[in-house]
């Protein structure tokens, strides 16, 4: 030791830096080193930096700072914890071990755990206390195990669409669940063929249960089942069942289940569930007969206690849950929230699910209802060493009858027991405890045998004929447990958990050093806990098990005598095994979680698990058909509705004794047969923590927590990756992350060998990292080291930038400041010359005022005066009139009275005179009435009274029945009235209804046409602005026109004075000329006439011509379409032009006289201009001429004259000249008979051909030159006839030959016009063309910006995906060139028909003048082609539906259509056909074609090609057009009313097809549906990676580490898509809509649900990853969801709706980018999110997760904030009707569209 420490101090003064380091580094060995030496632990020692963990004995560790410097040599750390608390923390001397260091808080709350950069026990804690406790988040990653955490409340995470959203995810793109874990045992196991499994262990309490189930239920769900059958259903209807049986409430646990299972789902090849099977391990048998308090019985039987009211359980004799022993012992029958009458209900509807019909669900239910009566019995003590039970024992009894035994039999075998010898057999009696115990071994083996019998029945249910090709197992056992008391089910436990931990260790194991060797890295041995001990302690030879073994086949073996062999065997040789100090009947064994301590007390009857015989041979003598087959050990196939006939008679014969098993040996045979299957499967660990004892919703006890992290294997797995490299990132993210420690010249093109350099540089120490072949592996320690590096980087740009910012900010404040100086002199000084200035007026205005206010005094005091004195008489006098009003009102008062007591008085005397006389009368009539009263009486008693009486009686009776049999008649027809009146009111109904009908007809029209009353009045005021044009322009001509025949006036008078003046003289000399020259005129005359209709025949011939090739263009379509390749016509498609075809021509050589045409056509044009620019100047000079030529026309008669004759004999010699180029003509066309009589057909290429295109070309040209000399000689003519005379007669030949001349000259313009426009549009053309260059150059440039920040691997694939691209663009711009020649081949092929046709014409017309005699006609005579009336209908021969669809609907292709032929061909062929069937009045057809139709599109899009878009989208337009077609020619008013009168002749005529028409309605839906559906699966790869995963701007902020959770992708060859991908696709879906004529709403429609699709999923993805909720990524979104909106811009489609389906996620973005501190910021907040829920916005609070430092977290209390002002303020629905919904599809109705463009009548396929 001396030694050692003087070479140390020798070493010190040598070199003192590096012994500090060497000194550190020993007592900080999880802090790393780093460039410079010790620097870095200086920094965080000895300056305080570090934060750090304490232990603590209540909350486990608690965190704490630095406060002092630290030395070397220091024994106690000065430190402060959270709460302020200052406090010294010792240091062993002996270890020198300090605290734990804690991480940086933006790694806290991380999905993985081996993301941390710290890996050790309190990170760990930490990490999941903050995401479970404030983030409310239950499953955290830790390598490749989960851990979830019970929640202990219900949380909304296992919906189906959080099914549908982890569906086909990787493991770590998502956050941490349990469907993520199973969706990669589901892909591994399809992926790499190998059987999975999921292993679930917790302690009871720790939600194992509900994790396994979940699991199951997502198997379910994603697979679903390859048949009917229904299979994932039974798979789940096997919860409740075993739930019901094997699950009970304990006191941790109120769903506890007591028992393990193993359950293996079957996959076929397709890896649809085909069926399961469960294994199960040790059940809690004991629990039958005890529970300990606040404990259940197994849930069944307090359901069979609930249910005891239903009429099927009154024979049970059930009652309440108290009254039986085996319920009521825990004092705690009912669950909390729980109804076990309704559970009992999805029992029994489980069991039927699974095939057990009602007969055997009441044998089960009374076997169980005897095991709650067994438990009553009572054993009465006879003696010490004998029992009896009563005979009247009540539930005795009814065990027995439930079971179908005899009384006696089991009252005596309760009490006694068999002994055999080897030669006498004893019966001895039973003490009462021994009696008790075999009572209840008889309850637990029963309910053992019922356990075994449900769950080989489940197994049967599930077992699927089909062979299995792959199966995942998920195990669901007890984890770890130690109590109190811990007996031999503990042991059980803890002996399976120690082999699941050893295979645990080993797969991590395994996957290190797999993930080393792959990355081809230099690595180690790491040394992991190995518990091969503990295990060859419990089951290896002479180990516990054999030992118990051994000790149960003793005869006299006890607990006792066992425990003294443990302890004699295993005491001192092992130190695993320990003995308790103060007891002798227990043993302590070390399992790699913690030291359990053993009871042995049971251990021996537990193992044995004995029953006694004679029990069960009484029970197999049951009448209970059931009961036999359970105990016989026989599994009966039972079939609903068949009962198994067993006489009482046949009894089965008893069977030699087998030897049993022990318990232990069942248990460590069935462990080891589990353990084979886990080995065969590669495995996936759940590991499930209870966070606290008192069952609080999301509180987290630490201490229990560590507990059971260290019983499960996390810290474990910790270590291990703690141990090797725990921190790895790809070349990739770590240069994106750490870009700021790197200069400019340090960044090379190669990102691996710059990440190398950067980190040479900042980490000298080499074993602190290693590179390898796609990923930098870090030890621990190392990130945080860089995170501080990087912070610090920042910390200073920060710093700098707030310095210059600082700078800026106070200059401008300074300059502001001295400007505002100045600005307050400026102001001062004019303030003090304005008050000056105010005072000199304040002055001056001060005596104004006086004196005012002096001569105001004066006035008001006289105004007072005199108003006082005007007041004083106006009194005196209203006084003196009220007097003499009171007067007056008094007499007339008086008088008014005296006059009514006057009439009063008089009033009352008549009323008493009236009331006496009224009163004497009384008495008089009263007298006289008496009188007659005693007549009457006398009368009455007489008979003849009496009859007549009754004669009147009989009268009346008479005549009252008259009158109610005219009654009756009366109602009768006043009913039948009513029936006529409500006839009558009725058709008055139906006509008022169709009268409304047509009134709301009327009115929709009328709002129609109210509606094309703007435009109409824009079209009125536009035509009115025309015509006011054209008014202005017609009187400029009439004002020129007057202009022009003043000056003509003026020329004619000009031209007469000279002839006036000498025409005396020359009278007699004009005569004789005049003769002649009449003569001569006349003669011109007539020439100009033939001229005329010789001209008039050319252009006749010339428009006949041109009808003739448009009618052959039409033909030559028809002919290219009926011959080309693979395109051959059936029967059903020939036409009424079938004699006018020709065989077509090949490709090559029509491209090549294409070539030709175009040529010629070049030349010519050019040719024509030159000309035209040359007869311009010409007119214009011939004008000038003869402008000055009339001036001098006196002078130059005669030579004028005789330029006439000059120019007649010019024209004389052209007509002689068109007569001979006619001659010439018919001479050709002669040889081109001769050629073509030589060649039977003429093709191209042929010498007929080619002669005939040559001529075809000549004839052109000289047609146009014809043409012009024609225009020109007219001219001249108009000119000869107006000047042919001396002088001019009328007015009207100037103005004749005026027209000529400007139509001539417009006709020039209008030529010059079309040049220039067709100069124009090549121009447009070549600018367009410029543009598009200009922009692919642009883009080029910017994929290159973007390829140099991508590495090598990814910048080639992204160029290749970019040439693919540009390549295919190149490949449909060719496509459509060549598409465009072979359109011009068909029409030159076309006119070549034309031409050859006309030839026949013109040798025909060639033959008929030959034979004509008489004199040759002065103008051909044309031939028109006659139009033909179409009827738009294709006939077809019956039964040739199925060739017509075959070529029509499954065999076509939509390219092929939509490029080469008309939108919606197929459509118009079966809306053709169909009318053809309907005019033939043929039902049959109809029915059969329209069925056929429907079954074909169907095929096509169900199952041909459902998933190709354009077959899709083409089907669906075809649909929608043959739909309106019906709807069109219907007939119907609503539909034609649009119609023109042609459209109307075509309407359906026989048929009725109204029912076809909602089928193909309901067809379009179905198609429509498909094209989302092949939408979405087209955007849905492409939409997580491009609008969240992709950066744009690479290196800004970067991305924070992240663990092992890429680990296990399943596609590793995936193409990387962005948000450009995302814009191509769509580019693609709207060009092909708009390819095959797709009706722009149902575009707009289909736009909107691509952007829903968008928004839904990322908005989803966003609210499932905690990793992708951050400030960067909310600018991401942004940027992406700007593209998406410029998208709409560019396709011309801002306003269809599109964009509002966004604003969910602008929203959620702007939520990430907002600040959110203040109450202020959360009311801001729910104001702008205005469409996202209250929910969605506190999920991205929550899981906000800052990215760098200068990030804070949101608290939890502005969260609270926010949920209480959402609840009054946000109160919108989201975008998504749940929290995951993607496949909402938007409901569309297909309006009614008219079909005008294209009308059936005239469509380019002439057919009949």
């Amino acid at each position: 030791r001396h030694r050692q420490i003087e070479r140390e101090r020798e070493r010190e003064r040598e070199s003192p830096e590096k012994a500090e380091e060497v000194k550190l580094k020993a007592r900080f060995p999880h802090l790393g080193a780093k460039p410079g030496g010790s620097d870095l632990l200086r920094k965080r020692i000895q300056k305080g930096y570090a934060r750090v963990w304490l232990p603590d004995a209540v909350e486990a560790w608690k965190p704490a700072e630095l406060t002092k410097d630290y030395t070397p040599g220091d024994r106690a750390l000065c430190l402060q914890l959270e709460d302020g608390t200052n406090l010294e923390h010792k240091i062993d001397p002996q270890t020198n071990s300090l605290p734990p260091l804690r991480n940086p808080d933006i790694l806290v709350g991380e999905n993985d755990l081996t993301a941390l950069s710290y890996l050790h026990e309190p990170a760990v804690l930490h990490n999941l206390k903050v995401r479970f406790v404030e983030s409310k988040i239950i499953y955290t990653y830790c390598g490749i195990v989960l851990v979830a955490i019970n929640p202990y409340e219900s949380i909304p995470i296992y919906d189906h669409d959080i099914i549908n959203a982890y569906s086909g995810q990787n493991m770590g793109d998502m956050d941490p669940h349990i469907f993520a874990v199973a969706e990669e045992a589901y892909k591994q196991m399809a992926r790499d063929q190998r059987n999975q499994s999921i292993i679930v262990s917790g302690e009871s309490g720790a939600g194992k249960t509900v994790s396994a189930k979940y699991a199951m239920r997502y198997f379910a769900t994603v697979s679903g089942s390859s048949s009917e059958a229904n299979v994932e259903e039974r798979v789940l209807a096997s919860s409740p069942i075993m739930e019901a049986i094997g699950n009970a409430k304990t006191t941790r646990n109120d769903n506890s289940s007591r028992f393990g299972k193993y359950i293996e789902i079957g996959f076929d090849k397709n890896y649809h569930i085909i069926g399961a099977n469960m294994r199960t391990y040790l059940l809690e048998k004991s629990r039958v007969v005890f529970q300990a308090t606040e404990e259940r019985n197994y849930h069944i039987f307090y359901q069979l206690c609930a249910s005891s009211h239903l009429p099927e359980f009154k024979p049970l004799q059930l009652g309440n849950a108290d009254d039986f022993h085996c319920t009521n012992q825990g004092g705690s029958p009912v669950i909390e929230g729980v109804d076990d009458a309704k559970e009992m209900c999805s029992t029994r509807k489980a069991f039927s699910l699974l095939g057990i019909n009602e007969t055997y669900q009441m044998d089960l239910f009374q076997i169980l209802a005897a095991l709650l009566h067994l438990g009553n019995v009572e054993v009465e003590e006879r003696s010490a060493d004998s029992s009896t039970i009563l005979p009247d024992n009540s539930h005795l009894t009814v065990f027995c009858e439930l079971m179908g035994v005899a009384y006696q039999d089991m009252s005596h075998w309760l009490c006694h027991r068999k002994l055999k010898t080897a030669t006498e057999t004893y019966v001895k009696p039973l003490s009462k405890v021994h009696a008790v115990n075999a009572r209840d071994a008889l309850a637990k083996h029963i309910y053992a045998k019922l356990f075994s019998w449900i769950v080989d029945h489940i197994n049967e249910a599930l077992r699927s004929a089909v062979k299995q090709h792959s199966f995942i197992g998920v195990l669901d056992i007890y984890g770890f447990e130690t109590f109190h008391i811990n007996s031999f089910e503990q042991f059980c436990i803890n002996y399976a958990n120690e082999k699941l931990q050893q295979q645990f260790n080993m797969h991590v194991f395994k996957l290190e050093q797999e993930e080393y060797m792959k990355e081809e890295i230099p690595w180690t041995l790491i040394d992991f806990y190995d518990n091969h001990p503990c295990i060859n302690l419990i089951e290896a030879k002479m180990g516990v098990l054999d030992l118990l073994d051994e000790e149960c086949k003793m005869p006299k073996g006890s607990d006792d005598t066992w425990a003294q062999k443990l302890y004699n065997t295993f005491l001192k040789k092992s130190d695993l095994f320990d003995k308790p100090r103060m007891s002798n009947k227990a043993f302590i064994i070390l399992h790699f979680a913690d030291k359990v301590e053993y009871q042995c007390e049971g251990f021996l009857e537990k193992n044995k698990d004995t029953v006694n015989e004679e029990q069960i041979i009484v029970l197999k003598l049951s009448k209970v058909c059931f009961f036999i087959c359970l105990f016989i050990c026989l599994f009966v196939f039972f079939i609903s509705g068949q009962t198994l006939n067993l006489s009482p008679m046949t009894r089965p014969v008893q069977a030699q004794r087998d030897h049993k098993k022990t318990v232990g040996t069942q248990f460590r045979n069935s462990l080891h047969l589990l353990m084979e299957t886990l080995n065969g499967t590669t495995p996936h660990y759940v590991r499930c923590i209870k966070p606290n004892d008192l069952k609080s919703p999301f509180m987290m006890d630490p201490m229990r927590a560590v507990q059971q992290l260290r019983a499960c294997g996390v810290l474990e797995t910790i270590r291990i990756s703690a141990a090797g490299f725990p921190s790895r990132w790809t070349y990739q993210e770590f240069f994106n992350r750490y870009r700021v420690l790197m200069k400019l010249k340090d960044i090379l093109s190669d990102r691996k060998q710059t990440c190398r350099n950067v980190l040479e540089k900042w980490v000298q120490d080499q074993d602190k990292y290693q590179f390898g072949k796609s990923k930098i592996f870090f030890r621990a320690g190392q990130v945080a080291y860089l995170e501080k590096l990087r912070s610090d980087k920042l910390k200073k740009a920060c710093v700098r930038i707030q310095k210059t910012i600082r700078c800026w900010l106070t200059r401008k404040r300074y300059l502001r400041m001295r400007q505002a100086a100045i600005t307050i002199q400026k102001n001062t000084r004019g303030y003090q010359a304005r008050c000056l200035v105010a005072f000199l007026r304040r002055t001056r205005a001060a005596v104004i005022i006086q004196k005012n206010q002096r001569m105001l005094v004066a006035r008001r005091r006289y105004q007072q005066q005199r108003s006082a004195s005007i007041t004083m008489q106006r009194l005196l006098r209203a006084y003196q009139a009220r007097q003499t009003y009171r007067k007056l009102l008094y007499e007339h008062k008086v008088l008014t009275i005296q006059k009514w007591v006057r009439g009063w008085l008089a009033r009352r005397r008549c009323r008493r005179s009236l009331r006496a006389v009224v009163y004497l009368q009384s008495c008089v009539r009263r007298m006289a009435a008496r009188r007659e009263l005693r007549k009457l009486r006398v009368e009455a008693r007489s008979v003849e009274h009496f009859k007549k009486l009754n004669v009147g009686m009989e009268n009346k009776i008479m005549q009252l029945q008259r009158k109610v049999d005219e009654q009756h008649k009366e109602n009768r027809e006043l009913s039948e009235r009513l029936r006529t009146v409500e006839r009558s009111r009725a058709a008055e109904s139906e006509r008022l209804g169709g009268e409304v009908e047509r009134l709301r007809v009327a009115e929709e029209e009328s709002r129609v046409k109210a509606d094309g009353v703007p435009s109409l009045l824009e079209q009125l005021s536009f035509l009115r602005q025309e015509l006011e044009t054209t008014r202005e322009e017609k009187e400029a001509i009439q004002e020129e026109a007057r202009t022009y025949r003043v000056d003509t006036e003026k020329v004619t008078q000009l031209l007469h004075s000279p002839t006036n003046l000498d025409g005396e003289g020359r009278a007699n000399t004009v005569v004789s000329p005049n003769k002649a020259q009449t003569k001569v005129g006349m003669q011109l005359e007539s020439d100009i006439r033939e001229e005329r209709d010789h001209y008039q025949s050319l252009l006749s011939e010339y428009t006949r011509l041109k009808e003739r090739h448009a009618d052959l263009k039409e033909e030559m379509t028809i002919s290219v379409i009926t011959d080309k390749p693979g395109r051959r016509r059936t029967d059903s498609n020939y036409s009424s032009n079938e004699s006018e075809g020709t065989p077509s021509s090949e490709s090559a050589e029509g491209r090549h006289s294409l070539d030709a045409v175009d040529m010629s056509v070049l030349l010519k044009l050019q040719r024509r201009v030159t000309e035209l620019e040359q007869d311009k100047q010409t007119l214009q000079r011939h004008l000038d001429k003869r402008e000055e030529a009339q001036q001098d026309q006196v002078k130059n008669a005669e030579k004028q004259r005789t330029a006439g004759r000059a120019e007649l004999d010019l024209e004389a010699l052209k007509r002689q000249e068109l007569e001979s180029e006619n001659k010439r003509l018919k001479t050709n066309l002669a040889e081109l008979r001769q050629s073509l009589t030589s060649t039977s057909s003429p093709g191209p290429g042929s010498a007929p051909y080619n002669v005939l295109l040559e001529q075809l070309n000549s004839s052109n040209e000289e047609l146009e030159v014809r043409k012009e000399e024609v225009l020109l000689l007219r001219s001249h003519m108009v000119r000869q006839e107006v000047l042919k005379h001396n002088k001019l007669n009328e007015d009207g030949e100037l103005w004749l030959a005026y027209d000529g001349l400007k139509e001539t000259n417009s006709l020039l313009v209008s030529q010059l016009q079309v040049q220039d426009r067709r100069h124009e549009e090549e121009v447009d053309e070549l600018r367009e063309e410029v543009l598009r260059v200009r922009e692919e150059n642009r883009q080029q440039q910017q994929f290159l910006s973007q390829s140099l920040l991508l590495p090598q691997e990814a910048r080639i694939e992204a160029s290749l995906h970019h040439e693919i691209t540009r390549l295919t663009s190149d490949n449909l711009d060719l496509m459509e060139q060549q598409e465009k020649q072979d359109k011009m081949i068909r029409k030159l092929k076309k006119q070549l028909k034309v031409y050859v046709k006309r030839v026949e014409e013109y040798e025909a017309g060639g033959q008929m003048e030959r034979v004509a005699p008489g004199p040759e006609p002065r103008s051909p005579v044309g031939i028109t082609r006659k139009e033909r009336d179409f009827q738009g209908m294709l006939e077809y021969r019956r039964g040739d539906e199925s060739k017509l669809l075959k070529s029509l609907v499954v065999e076509l292709k939509p390219r092929g259509v939509a490029v080469n032929f008309l939108p919606g061909l197929p459509a118009y062929i079966l809306f053709m056909c169909l009318r053809h069937a309907d005019y033939s009045n043929d039902d049959q057809r109809v029915s059969v074609l329209l069925n056929s139709t429907i079954n074909s599109i169907k095929g096509v899009i169900k199952v041909k090609r459902g998933d190709d878009f354009e077959t899709v989208s083409f089907w669906l337009a075809n649909t929608c057009r043959f739909l309106h077609c019906l709807k069109q020619y219907s007939g119907e008013e609503a539909f034609v009313k649009n119609n023109t009168p042609r459209q109307n002749e075509h309407c359906l005529c026989n048929f009725d097809l109204s029912e076809y028409r909602q089928v193909f309605s309901d067809l379009a839906i179905q198609n429509y549906q498909q094209l989302v559906r092949c939408m979405e699966e087209a955007l849905q790869p492409m939409i997580v990676p491009g609008m969240l995963e992709h950066e744009n701007f690479q290196g800004v902020l970067g991305s924070k580490p992240t663990g092992l959770r890429k680990r296990t992708s399943s596609c590793p060859g995936e193409a990387v898509y962005t948000v450009d991908s995302i814009l191509q696709q769509l580019s693609l879906f709207h060009a092909t809509l708009i390819q095959h004529d797709v009706d722009p709403e149902l575009i707009k429609q289909g736009v909107i649900q691509q952007f829903y699709i968008i928004c839904s999923v990322t908005l989803n993805n966003l609210l499932l990853r905690k990793d992708m909720c951050s400030w960067s990524k909310g600018l991401q979104i942004r940027y992406n969801v700007w593209q998406l909106e410029e998208w709409l811009e560019e396709k011309g489609l801002p306003d269809c709706g599109a964009k509002e389906m966004l604003e969910p996620l602008i929203q959620a973005a702007q939520l990430l980018q907002v600040k959110k501190k203040t109450e202020e910021d959360a009311q801001a907040l729910c104001t702008m999110c205005s469409a996202l829920t209250t929910l969605q916005i506190v999920k991205v609070l929550t899981l906000y997760t800052p990215v760098i430092e200068f990030e804070e977290r949101v608290s939890i209390s502005f969260i609270r904030t926010i949920q209480v002002r959402s609840l009054s303020v946000c109160t919108s629905l989201s975008l998504c009707r749940k929290d995951n919904d993607a496949i909402y599809i938007y409901i569309y109705i297909f309006f009614f569209k008219y079909d005008h463009p294209r009308e059936l009548a005239i469509t380019k396929m002439r057919t009949r």
